[in-house]
């Protein structure tokens, strides 16, 4: 059986968990002897698919930091997986995003992974000329199978979309439990911090985070924040930590997947305020690296991490800041908690995830 992959998050993603998602899935798929793949890609400097750089990348890493030319790669990498549909040469096609450049050809069975439904759910955090949710929509009406990565994820497609609940597999994200944690030191790291990771947009919670550091920065002229992820600092991110004198206390770092376990395995505690999420795959993350953890109280989040971490309400201020000053003063809060995380990641075996989305495919 052969597997179509195309191009859309290899392209645009040099780390990220929707391009990790695929690569493991292609990883498994070259060792198994029912099974070869092809992802429709000229070039791509994702880590996951190529860990180490070529002779081409030195020459193209640089110039295709600009945008026109970064638009250009993907308008190339496109039209080779219209050419890899249009030759019919492979068994099902698995698309890594909501592009529908190839619904018209598509002769075979279609499966489409849905990450979340944040944009039906919040719209009023989304630009309005986004075409997400509609190529979304056409995916779930086009797709033969349909992966899930939670049950809430299932139940908000059902609410937001007319789709046979039978087409619906609900596969969690896992992680590698018996691989090592690998670590790479990051410099300069305050002794006291907060971690923060990904993106700060609308729905992310990240102005709420702010404004309870700010409050807390006062009664613990020690403690700092780190973000990580989610791009560089934008004009209102700064703007915002210059209104509120906390340029210096909060600082962005770029990291890759090594350092990235270095900052959870040395933070006070991670943050993860997000109004909805289809997953969080960084909880698993944080279990792994012995990091305890304060989420926003939502229907994915208590799904995913269950007792193993604390909760607060996601709209109130003083509900999030108390929590916190309770993880500063009580070491023996974040030693039960990091007790209790580790007892819950044993839940998402990455081998487990693998071979439930193989046996999706073998199904079609």
């Amino acid at each position: 059986m052969k597997v179509l992959f195309d191009h859309q998050k290899f392209t645009t993603q040099r780390y990220g968990g929707i391009s990790r998602y695929f690569a493991n899935i292609i990883d498994q798929i070259r060792v198994a002897k029912d099974f070869d793949c092809e992802v429709g890609l000229l070039y791509s400097q994702n880590h996951y698919l190529k860990p180490n750089f070529n002779t081409l990348d030195k020459y193209l890493a640089r110039p295709l930091n600009t945008e026109r030319l970064a638009r250009k790669l993907y308008d190339i990498n496109e039209a080779y997986c219209k050419y890899l549909v249009g030759r019919n040469d492979f068994d099902i096609f698995h698309p890594t995003y909501y592009d529908t450049y190839f619904l018209r050809n598509l002769k075979k069975p279609l499966v489409t992974t849905i990450h979340d439904m944040t944009y039906e759910k919040l719209p009023e955090y989304f630009w309005a000329q986004d075409p997400l949710t509609r190529d979304k929509r056409l995916h779930t009406e086009r797709a033969d199978a349909i992966i899930a990565i939670s049950e809430t994820t299932k139940s908000d497609l059902i609410k937001y979309h007319d789709v046979d609940e039978s087409k619906i597999s609900v596969i969690y994200h896992g992680i590698d439990l018996e691989a090592p944690l690998m670590v790479d030191p990051v410099a300069d790291l305050p002794e006291h911090y907060l971690l923060y990771v990904g993106d700060r947009s609308g729905y992310k919670n990240f102005y709420l985070f702010i404004d309870a550091f700010k409050i807390l920065s006062e009664k613990h002229p020690d403690l700092n924040v780190i973000l990580t992820g989610g791009g560089k600092l934008g004009i209102a991110d700064l703007e915002l930590l210059h209104r509120l004198k906390l340029e210096k206390k909060v600082k962005h770092v770029q990291v890759n997947d090594e350092q990235l376990n270095y900052l959870y395995q040395n933070a006070l505690l991670f943050v993860y305020p997000s109004l909805h999420e289809g997953f969080g795959l960084p909880i698993l993350e944080a279990f792994k690296a012995s990091c305890p953890i304060l989420l926003s109280k939502t229907p994915c989040f208590k799904e995913i991490a269950v007792d193993a971490v604390e909760y607060f309400e996601p709209h109130s201020l003083e509900d999030l800041y108390q929590k916190i000053e309770t993880f500063i003063v009580d070491s023996s809060k974040r030693n039960g908690l990091i007790a209790k995380g580790k007892v819950r990641l044993q839940d998402f075996p990455l081998d487990h995830s693998i071979q439930k989305t193989l046996g999706l495919y073998r199904s079609l």
